[in-house]
């Protein structure tokens, strides 16, 4: 090795230089904050560990989630007692037929002014001016009033009389979906389904657990909840996983797993040509990346690996990645497709990047 080399910089260690005490500070609070809510939650939700790691996740990388599962699984009660965990404003809507844009969002009313006999316009605020909306089996209502989401989700504000009103911080829709009785039913177009930056599967549980379930809910019960982060702690998180270093050689992975998704991509394998009607977009690469830094801050360090990539590869694609009709009857769905093309991407020079170069920050 040449002088040269000794001395050129380590392109997969993790840069920290633009970390300074106080994110470093916050960061320490994420894992412990992480620990914690796990602790609160265990009060209330038997087991669903990967469903609320992944609902944290989403919060701190200041996306949106989309539980899907069928009824009785918790889902409401989860997202209910994480928000009262968060210490932070909790509206539920309860997605049906008949809903109207304007009950979600809020509307004009006249109102007259006592002290002068004027009369005018005064808007009162919808359900959505919450931190935390729980939109409850959000397939349940016309396109029409889902669409009124779209806006919220992605621009934290709402318009209405030509007067925008912006969204307290932090915001998330934390949505529910019911995969079963399709009939009366609205699926959400693909567009507003790229919102969410994770959809979630809620899984039956197992034996053990639902033992558990059954006698902690058929018998008295008083359980108080802590407030474990206020908004602002959630805010500083968010600023704080954005900053969190990634490597080169992460990053190139993570472009190669959604590039390959592509049917008209040179990259594609034969796989994703023979079963993929349309991949995923940009959007896909953006929340993987701010996943897997979320996700490194949960577990205590402060650089991204590739496992942290593939642990949120499923929630982050499997709603971008769409099968075709052939692949449907074959039993490939659009999760067994992901897992296949991540056994055949390779990681690169990751694969021999021992994790004692890439020293934990946090501790242990």
């Amino acid at each position: 090795m040449t002088a040269s080399d000794a001395n050129a910089p380590d392109t997969h260690a993790p840069e920290t230089h633009d970390l300074t005490d106080a994110d470093l500070a916050a960061a320490k609070r994420v894992k412990d904050a992480h620990t914690i809510v796990r602790a609160e939650l265990s009060k209330m939700i038997v087991g669903l560990d990967e469903v609320i790691d992944q609902l944290l996740i989403s919060v701190f990388a200041r996306g949106h989630c989309l539980l899907v599962g069928v009824p009785g699984l918790a889902k409401t009660l989860l997202i209910s007692t994480l928000a009262r965990s968060l210490s932070l404003s909790f509206n539920r809507i309860q997605f049906t037929p008949d809903l109207m844009p304007a009950d979600i969002t809020g509307t004009e009313v006249i109102q007259e002014d006592k002290t002068t006999g004027t009369r005018g316009f005064k808007f009162i605020k919808g359900p959505i001016f919450a931190n935390v909306i729980l939109a409850d089996e959000i397939n349940r209502t016309p396109p029409k009033t889902q669409a009124a989401l779209l806006e919220a989700m992605q621009e934290r504000q709402v318009s209405a009389g030509g007067k925008k009103h912006v969204l307290d911080a932090p915001f998330f829709v934390l949505a529910t979906q019911n995969p079963i009785e399709q009939e009366g039913t609205y699926p959400l177009p693909e567009a507003q389904l790229d919102r969410f930056m994770f959809l979630v599967k809620v899984d039956y549980p197992t034996l053990e657990e639902e033992m558990q379930i059954v006698e902690m809910t058929t018998k008295p019960s008083n359980v108080e909840m802590k407030e474990v982060l206020t908004g602002e702690d959630i805010l500083e998180i968010q600023d704080v996983v954005r900053r969190v270093p990634i490597s080169e050689h992460v990053v190139r992975y993570v472009l190669n797993l959604v590039r390959a998704t592509r049917v008209t991509d040179e990259s594609a394998p034969d796989l994703v040509k023979q079963r993929v009607a349309w991949g995923a977009g940009p959007r896909a690469s953006q929340y993987l990346i701010l996943g897997a830094k979320a996700r490194a801050l949960l577990h205590g360090r402060l650089y991204v690996s590739i496992e942290d990539v593939q642990k949120v590869a499923l929630p982050v694609l499997r709603h971008r990645v769409l099968t075709t009709y052939g692949a449907e009857a074959e039993g490939y769905t659009s999760d067994r497709l992901i897992q296949e093309l991540m056994e055949q991407i390779p990681a690169g020079e990751s694969e021999t990047l021992r994790d004692d170069r890439l020293p934990n920050v946090l501790g242990s």
